[in-house]
C-alpha cells in the first residue's frame, strides 16, 4: 500500500475512534477529519467543499423541511387518533404505532415520522397507566425499517443512489428499495409485536419543565363554523367523539348563554367554551374544523412571524382586574388571548371576558417580534418553553399533497430527486404550509454539516485507491464463502460499524468498497450496495448510531444496555431475512 492509501485508512479509523470517545458532536468530529485530511494532503484544497454542493445535502434538508410540515399539519396523527379509538389492548395499539411509523417512513425521513406519532405514543400510553417505553423503542426500531422501503426515507439510501450513479451512470429509482424494505418492515413488525416483551416494563421517562409545570385545565372559545362535522351532534356525541377529554363548559348561541346539556344539537355559530390541556384542544378545534377566538378575518394569523406563548400573570401585572376584552388587547397590543388557566378552578366564562388574576397563565398569539415586549408591557413573565401550536394556523392536506407529487415526480423520472424535493419544501412554505422560521429550525444543520465534511473524506478512499485495497482484502475472505454469504458479509459489516460512525458516514465510507468488493468477485454491484444500505440503516443495537434511538432514549426513561436487549435479535432477523431478499430482488 501507498502512503496516501495508509494515511486515508489511518484518518478513517482516527474519525472512528472520535466517534467513540464521543468527546466531540458529531459534525464537529466531522470538521475535524476534513481538516485532517487537507493536511495530510488526501484531500486536495480544490475539492475540500464539493460536498457542500452535493444534492445529497440539498436531499437531506429539504427531506427535514417536508417532515416538519407533514406533522405540523397533524393529519396523520389524525388519522392514527381515529384508528385508535377503537383499539384498547397494549399488543393491539403497539401494532398500529409501529406501523404507522414504518409506513410513515416510507414518505418522509424516518426520523420525521417517529417525531411526528410519538405525542399518540404518549397520550395512549398515558391513557393506559403504561410505561411510554413500551412503544417508544419499538416504535423506533420500525421507523429505521420503514425509512428502508424507498429513497428519501432514510438518508443512507440517497446516498447509496448517488455511489451507484457515480459507478454505473444510473441511480436507483424511488421505489427500487421497496421489496427488501417492506419485507423487512413485515417481518420487523410481527417481532416487535411479541418481542416488546424484552423491555423492562419500569422505564420513566424524565419529566420536562412542561410536564412539572402541569397546566393542563385551559379554558379557550371556539365558533362552529359552516364547514364543522360536528353541526346537528349532540355536546354528548361531541364529548364521546374526543374521548371525553375536553369539557364544553360553556355554550353561546346569538346574545343568549345557552346551559351546557349533553342532548343540545350543535349549529353554525355556536360558541363553545371548551376546557382541557393545549394538546387535546387544538386536536379538537383542528379535526371540528372549528374557528378559534380572534382568528377570524386575522390574515397576520397566516404570517411567517406568528407565534404563541404561555406566560403567568405577576402580582403587579396591569392585567388584574380587568378583562382582555376591556384592555382591547388585539386592537391596541396586536396579541390575541387564545386560553385561560386558573389553578384550582373551572373556569365557564368567554377568555376575553375573564376577570384576570395573579397567577392566571394566558396562551398569547402574536408576532414574536412583539409578544416579548408585550409581555413587558402587560407584566406578565414567559413560562418554560413548550409546544404549544394551539391558535396557530395548519394546512391540512396541502403537505402530503405537495409530498406526493414531488414523490410521483421523481418516481416518474421527470425531475431529478434534489429539483423535486427542493421545489417541494419551497412549496410548503410560500404556501404557508409551514413558516419559514419553523423551516429554518426543522433543517438538523449538524446533519447537513457533517454530509458535507465527510463526502470529500470518504471520496479520499476512492482517489488514493485505498478503497480497492480494502474491497480487495475483503474479497479474498469471502472467495470461500457463496454468494449469499458475501452480501451477508457486507450486511453484517455495515450494521456492525454504523453503531459507531453514524449510518450516514457510515454509507460513505462503506458504499465504494462494497461496489469494489462486488467486482473483484465478479458480480454485479446492486446487491451490495442495497446491503450497504440496508445495514446502514438497521442500527438496533445502540441509541447513538441514529437519530430515531436518540429522539425516544429520554422519553422512553432508557439505558443504554436497552437497545440490545430488543435490537439484537431483530438485527439477527434482519441478517436471516434480508439477505434472500435483496438476492432475490437483485440477481448477482
Amino acid at each position: 500500500m501507498t502512503v496516501p492509501q495508509w494515511l486515508s485508512i489511518a484518518t478513517l479509523i482516527g474519525m472512528m475512534g472520535l466517534f467513540l470517545w464521543d468527546r466531540f458532536r458529531y459534525d464537529v468530529t466531522a470538521v475535524i477529519a476534513l481538516l485532517a485530511s487537507l493536511v495530510l494532503g488526501i484531500v486536495k484544497p480544490a475539492d475540500a467543499f464539493t460536498g457542500f454542493a452535493d444534492d445529497i445535502v440539498i436531499i437531506v434538508g429539504s427531506a427535514l423541511v417536508l417532515s416538519a410540515a407533514v406533522q405540523r399539519s397533524g393529519m396523520i396523527e389524525l388519522l392514527l387518533g381515529l384508528v385508535s379509538q377503537h383499539i384498547r389492548r397494549v399488543r393491539s395499539q403497539l401494532l398500529v404505532l409501529t406501523a404507522a411509523v414504518g409506513f410513515s417512513s416510507a414518505l418522509i425521513k424516518n426520523v420525521g415520522a417517529l417525531a411526528m406519532l410519538m405525542p399518540a405514543a404518549l397520550q395512549m400510553a398515558k391513557k393506559n397507566d403504561a410505561s411510554p417505553s413500551v412503544f417508544l423503542m419499538p416504535m423506533s426500531f420500525a421507523s429505521l425499517l420503514g425509512g428502508l422501503m424507498t429513497m428519501v426515507g432514510t438518508s443512507p439510501n440517497i446516498i447509496v443512489s448517488r455511489v451507484r450513479e457515480d459507478m454505473a451512470g444510473e441511480p436507483f429509482r424511488m421505489f427500487d428499495y421497496f421489496p427488501t424494505g417492506f419485507g423487512l418492515l413485515v417481518v420487523g413488525l410481527l417481532f416487535l409485536r411479541f418481542g416488546y416483551r424484552l423491555l423492562p416494563r419500569d422505564r420513566r421517562g424524565a419529566p420536562t419543565m412542561g410536564e412539572a409545570l402541569n397546566i393542563s385545565d385551559y379554558v379557550t372559545e371556539a365558533t362552529v363554523t359552516e364547514a364543522s362535522p360536528v353541526i346537528g351532534k349532540s355536546i354528548a356525541e361531541l364529548l364521546d367523539r374526543h374521548e371525553q377529554q375536553v369539557a364544553v363548559t360553556g355554550l353561546l348561541r346569538g346574545d343568549m348563554r345557552g346551559d351546557v346539556h349533553p342532548g343540545i344539537r350543535l349549529r353554525e355559530g355556536d360558541i363553545l367554551i371548551l376546557a382541557g390541556d393545549p394538546e387535546t384542544l387544538e386536536r379538537v378545534v383542528a379535526r371540528d374544523q372549528l374557528s378559534l377566538v380572534g382568528s377570524e378575518g386575522d390574515e397576520a394569523a397566516e404570517g411567517d412571524d406568528i407565534g404563541v406563548i404561555e406566560a403567568v400573570v405577576t402580582t403587579d401585572s396591569a392585567l388584574i382586574g380587568r378583562t382582555a376584552g376591556r384592555l382591547l388587547m388585539r386592537e391596541r397590543l396586536g396579541i390575541n388571548l387564545i386560553a385561560i388557566s386558573r389553578a384550582g378552578e373551572r373556569l365557564t366564562a368567554k377568555p376575553g371576558q375573564i376577570v384576570l388574576r395573579a397567577g392566571d397563565v394566558l396562551v398569547l398569539q402574536g408576532p414574536m417580534s412583539l409578544l416579548p415586549d408585550r409581555l413587558s408591557q402587560l407584566g406578565a413573565l414567559p413560562l418554560a418553553q413548550r409546544s404549544i401550536r394551539l391558535g396557530l394556523s395548519k394546512r391540512g392536506w396541502l403537505p402530503i399533497v405537495i409530498l406526493a407529487l414531488a414523490m410521483g415526480a421523481t418516481a416518474a423520472g421527470i425531475v431529478p430527486v434534489a429539483i423535486a424535493f427542493f421545489a417541494a419544501a419551497g412549496m410548503v412554505v410560500i404556501t404557508g404550509a409551514l413558516p419559514a422560521g419553523e423551516a429554518y429550525e426543522a433543517v438538523e444543520w449538524p446533519i447537513l454539516i457533517m454530509l458535507g465534511a465527510l463526502i470529500p473524506v470518504s471520496g479520499s478512499l476512492q482517489s488514493t485507491g485505498a478503497s480497492t485495497v480494502l474491497a480487495t482484502q475483503l474479497a479474498h475472505a469471502a472467495a470461500a464463502l457463496p454468494p449469499w454469504g458475501a452480501v451477508a458479509l457486507i450486511l453484517v459489516t455495515a450494521m456492525a460499524v454504523t453503531p459507531f460512525l453514524n449510518n450516514a458516514a457510515t454509507v460513505l465510507v462503506m458504499a465504494p468498497i462494497a461496489a469494489v468488493f462486488a467486482h473483484d468477485l465478479g458480480y454485479r454491484p446492486e446487491a451490495f450496495l442495497i446491503a450497504t444500505a440496508m445495514g446502514a440503516g438497521c442500527d438496533f443495537l445502540t441509541p447513538i448510531g441514529h437519530q430515531c434511538n436518540t429522539l425516544v432514549l429520554g422519553p422512553g426513561g432508557y439505558r443504554f444496555s436497552d437497545y440490545a436487549r430488543l435490537g439484537a435479535p431483530l438485527s439477527l432477523l434482519v441478517v436471516i431475512v434480508g439477505t434472500p431478499l435483496i438476492l432475490w430482488s437483485w440477481p448477482l
